[in-house]
């Protein structure tokens, strides 16, 4: 039975997957370059590639490798002297920030010491010279606390404060008009003053004739001390006729409008009892006659000086 003749196909072989690669393959199969490896089949055939077999190239390379060790045990030897004088001189710089710290603390309580004394000097100089009405002149400047009946308003930013529009501030200029801004809490406060309040207070700070209530930024300030919303205003004074009085006042219909046209949130409730502190620092100011002068008129003998 004869066999069926072998298969002779001239169909050629499946390309590789990678032979739009070609680049690639043949730098990963050929990593060496023939050059190189030309020239190191010429070292091994001369006999020079490896160690140096000469007595010269050997002591060369001794020497080479004792110089190394050399500037390796020098370097690591200088590490070690050095280490404890660098570890030193931080003890030194830990102990002298540790001792100033410590000196500026004794010295910022110092100061607190003398700035309490300084003020309970001044209330007792205001309420011996006060006469008859020291206490009254003692309460005016804020040099004792006050307790009593008051009111409690409190002034607080709004919930979306980039609203806009017209209203109390349309010629302000401010584009986030639903933040409380320091001169909002001066009309507060001076209609307050104006309604019958004896003493005022913000978020703690008492309030005296002295007081400034300022801006820096975005934070007000009141006595150079900043304050974070939301703004605790506290008055001492007959409470329901003083909510009565400040909401019928211009202040008060200002705040009000402040609370339709951009939100900020405002209540106010009549108390049994407020606390207010001391001010925490009291300014004395007196006046003297002005010498009169024989060249003016006597329209300058009646001015002072404070």
């Amino acid at each position: 039975m004869s066999q069926p003749p072998p298969d002779r196909s001239s169909t050629p072989p499946p390309p590789r997957p990678d032979a739009s690669m070609s680049l690639l393959t043949t730098v990963m199969e050929h990593s060496l370059d023939e050059g190189y490896a030309e020239a190191s089949a010429r070292r091994r055939a001369d006999g020079s590639a490896g160690l140096p077999r000469t007595l010269r190239g050997k002591l060369g390379l001794a020497g080479g490798l004792v110089l190394a060790a050399l500037v390796v045990t020098l370097g690591a030897a200088e590490a070690r002297v050095a280490a404890p004088v660098v570890a030193k001189e931080r003890e030194e710089l830990i102990d002298r920030v540790n001792a100033e710290t410590t000196t500026a603390d004794a010295l910022e309580k110092d100061v607190e010491e003398l700035r309490k004394d300084v003020g309970e000097r001044q209330r007792k100089a205001l309420e011996q010279h006060g006469g008859d009405q020291g206490a009254l002149v003692a309460l005016l400047s804020g040099a004792t606390p006050v307790e009593g009946p008051g009111v409690k308003l409190v002034v607080d930013d709004a919930e979306d404060t980039d609203q806009g529009g017209g209203g109390p501030r349309e010629s302000t200029g401010f584009a986030d008009t639903g933040r409380v801004r320091d001169r909002d809490m001066q009309r507060v406060v001076n209609g307050l003053w104006q309604s019958g309040a004896e003493a005022v207070s913000i978020n703690g700070q008492r309030l005296t004739a002295l007081s400034a209530i300022r801006a820096a930024g975005d934070a007000i300030l009141v006595d150079n001390r900043p304050l974070v919303p939301p703004y605790t205003v506290l008055a001492v004074g007959d409470g329901k006729k003083l909510v009565s009085t400040f909401k019928d006042s211009v202040d008060g219909q200002y705040l009000q409008a402040l609370q339709e046209s951009f939100d900020i949130r405002t209540s106010i409730s009549a108390q049994e009892k407020v606390r207010l502190p001391a001010a925490p620092s009291l300014i004395v100011r007196t006046a003297e006659p002005q010498a009169a002068d024989t060249g003016s008129g006597a329209a300058d003998a009646g001015k002072g000086t404070s």
